[in-house]
């Protein structure tokens, strides 16, 4: 049996995008904070089709030593797709940003993701069919006002899956490595960027996409061969691209 891992699927993207495999047959893996929400998506998933096996598991990936553990855990399982989704955004000068808040999106937009690609590629880039699609941003193409911090992770997600799709194809392996790159997307994470209880996209933001959209828009990356699923600024339309960063390969003997 084969296993699609998402991280942070407790809800927005992750929550859609577990939901999409599901509709494809897709056994799942599913780790985020919340091990309620995560109950709440396994009955969903069942709803679609009781006969996949969706293991939950309630890990906190911004805290550094949870990140192998929970690697280590699934070693008895055979992965066929991880979608690192898991992350989270602030908005804030950076002399005004909480600093243990920006440790925590450091550990998890970055660490964490970096860690949890190379163990998979490490174990999986020989096996044909394998996959791991990294959630980026628009904010990991241009850097936004107010959101310096955020975006230059984000700027680190989209040049480190981008370097790894290219050293994979020049290394001639199985696997593909994507980076998905939304733009604003009617989920959690503008309350938690903002550090607030509610927030409502309609009214604030002139223009968004629905997770599920989002997550439509993954399945069609995940489909495709290009490397870039981006969501263009200006007319938020979905694109697929080939790598947009310059990567110098290595010189031939």
């Amino acid at each position: 049996m084969n296993y699609t891992v998402i991280t942070g699927a407790s809800s927005g993207i992750g929550f859609e995008t577990a939901l999409a495999f599901a509709a494809r047959g897709k056994n799942l893996i599913l780790a985020a904070r919340r091990t309620e929400e995560l109950e709440k998506l396994q009955s969903k998933v069942a709803e679609i089709n009781a006969k996949l096996d969706v293991v939950i598991r309630t890990v906190d990936l911004s805290v550094r030593a949870n990140v192998h553990d929970f690697y280590d855990s699934l070693k008895d399982y055979e992965i066929e797709t991880w979608i690192n989704n898991a992350g989270f955004g602030n908005f804030a000068s950076v002399g005004e940003q909480d600093l243990n808040k920006i440790e925590s999106m450091l550990h998890l937009n970055i660490e964490a993701l970096t860690i949890l690609s190379s163990r998979y590629a490490r174990d999986y880039a020989h096996v044909n069919g394998t996959q791991i699609i990294n959630i980026s941003s628009g904010g990991g193409y241009r850097i936004i006002a107010n959101a310096v911090t955020y975006c230059a992770t984000k700027f680190y997600v989209s040049a480190f899956t981008e370097g790894l799709a290219q050293e994979l194809r020049e290394n001639g392996a199985a696997m593909q490595a994507k980076v998905l790159a939304p733009a604003a997307t009617e989920t959690e994470f503008a309350k938690r960027s903002l550090d607030m209880d509610h927030f409502e996209y309609a009214g604030a933001v002139p223009k968004f996409h629905t997770a599920k959209q989002m997550a439509g828009f993954l399945l069609d990356l995940y489909d495709s061969e290009k490397v870039v699923g981006i969501v263009n600024g200006a007319t938020y339309e979905f694109e697929l691209r080939d790598p947009i960063f310059t990567y110098v390969p290595r010189p031939s003997n």
